[in-house]
């Protein structure tokens, strides 16, 4: 969770922002949005004549903190009893009425692509209703818009390129709280990298809930190539286009994306991240298990084999590409084999590093209307724990190999642990932590690594 607040003479907005990327990028559409009606961002939340939480609703916890901090903002309503509270987002859109009615601090609901109506919403509150629109588009892109950057470190900077997903895993709530996968124009896309490299930024990463299926042909978005006719196909431009397109646009730029879909991620794509030097390597490809049954129980249309095909064909074309995953523990009627399926998958991948999950069962999805999350809490955990420690293993083995080579580092920041040194990551994702010297927030750095933990590599900048 960030905490970002806009501030004018007249009213002032306060934004929080959980969950996914996507969500940290919405943020800075909403402030785009309400600045032009006059709202600006402040950082003191009692201040605000408008707080709103933009929110996740892919695990049970995130809800749970947001319904805390519901509770918590009781008081700044008793404070100021014209404050308007809003929950934004995909959990917004989950639960729709059952805000309003149960948490009756809460003025203003409204659902990912609503944003635009969100000056009006704020209109009807101060009328004296409570106002709702949670109705999800087939079109919406915000491409049009310029995002306020939020908290921004002046350095890096997202660009959402599509919005929704078509993919519909079981276990997924995403496709129902923020609607079917569209595409934004390509153009959009270029004039907000070239803005961004304009005002000093130093790296962009391309957001979508699976960048590999951006697809956009001249009359518009449209999913499925194969549907096109021969005079759409030739003026389409797909993610590795449109990838190659970025690259040449803002040279100065590095480039990330995320999230890859294993079932679509092509040998097109990691080509043209070899071709360009300022596209990083590194790519988010999350399996969700190692087995091949749990998988299509998952409707992940992909099996363990063609995984690890696609990590093969990764390390084929870029040997030193990154990869990280996301790992599901406990999943509805996993086995004990079944879950040592996904520790070896683990272990022959050699994941950067993961982001690893017991199972939530989330209402509304296909898992939790058609199967029995019979995998018992305390097994979860165990199962979570040993894939934990594994990757954790990887982890250190991974970044140790390091020691002794020279890795280019972009600082972001100074390092947590001390203002003498910086903060960056190196071009496969890794955080990399060195003594500041005579180097400034945006450079590139070569930086000679000396020693590594599980997570951070530590060095000295060499010329």
């Amino acid at each position: 969770m960030t905490e970002t607040a806009v501030q004018t003479a007249e009213r002032k907005l306060y934004i929080e922002s959980y969950g996914c990327a996507m969500n940290f990028s919405d943020s800075e559409i909403i402030a785009s949005i309400m600045g032009e009606h006059g709202f600006a961002t402040t950082q003191d939340e009692f201040e605000a004549d408008v707080i709103f939480l933009n929110t996740c609703a892919i695990r049970d916890n995130a809800e749970q903190r947001i319904r805390e901090r519901l509770k918590h903002l009781r008081s700044n309503k008793k404070q100021n009893r014209d404050l308007i509270i809003g929950v934004l987002g995909c959990m917004a859109e989950r639960l729709k009425d059952k805000l309003l009615e149960e948490e009756k601090l809460v003025d203003v609901v409204a659902g990912p692509d609503s944003y635009r109506e969100l000056p009006k919403l704020v209109a009807e509150v101060d009328e004296g209703g409570r106002a709702i629109n949670v109705l999800l588009s087939r079109e919406e892109t915000y491409g049009d818009l310029n995002p306020v950057r939020l908290n921004s470190n002046g350095v890096t900077a997202f660009i959402s390129i599509m919005r929704g997903c078509d993919n519909m895993c079981s276990f997924c709530v995403v496709p129902f709280t923020r609607g079917r996968e569209r595409s934004r124009d390509p153009e959009s896309i270029l004039r907000e990298a070239r803005e961004l490299a304009a005002a000093g930024y130093k790296e962009i990463t391309l957001l979508g809930q699976n960048v590999d299926s951006y697809l956009w042909f001249g009359g518009g978005p449209k999913k499925e190539f194969k549907n096109l006719t021969e005079e759409e196909k030739a003026s389409s431009v797909d993610f590795a286009d449109l990838l190659e397109m970025t690259a040449l646009a803002v040279p100065e730029l590095r480039i990330r994306y995320s999230t890859s879909h294993p079932r679509d991620i092509t040998e097109k794509v990691v080509h043209t991240m070899a071709k360009y030097k300022n596209v990083c390597n590194y790519i988010h490809l999350p399996a969700q298990s190692g087995n091949s049954r749990v998988l299509e129980v998952m409707n992940r249309n992909y099996t363990r084999e063609w995984y690890m095909d696609k990590v093969s064909m990764i390390r084929n074309i870029l040997p030193d590409c990154g990869i990280s995953c996301d790992i599901i523990a406990g999943f509805c009627t996993e086995t004990e084999e079944e879950h040592k399926d996904t520790l070896s998958l683990m272990a022959w991948s050699r994941f950067d590093f993961s982001y690893m999950y017991k199972y939530s069962e989330r209402p509304g999805t296909p898992a939790a209307k058609k199967l029995t999350d019979d995998v018992h809490e305390d097994v979860k955990g165990r199962r979570l724990q040993e894939i934990i420690a594994l990757q954790n293993e990887v982890s250190k083995a991974k970044n140790q190999e390091y020691i002794g080579k020279v890795v280019e580092v972009l600082v972001e920041a100074e390092s947590k642990r001390s203002t003498e040194e910086w903060m960056g990551r190196n071009d496969q994702n890794v955080v990399t932590v060195f003594p500041k010297e005579h180097y400034q927030k945006g450079d590139l750095v070569k930086v000679l690594v000396e020693s590594a933990s599980t997570t951070t590599l530590r060095g000295k900048a060499v010329v």
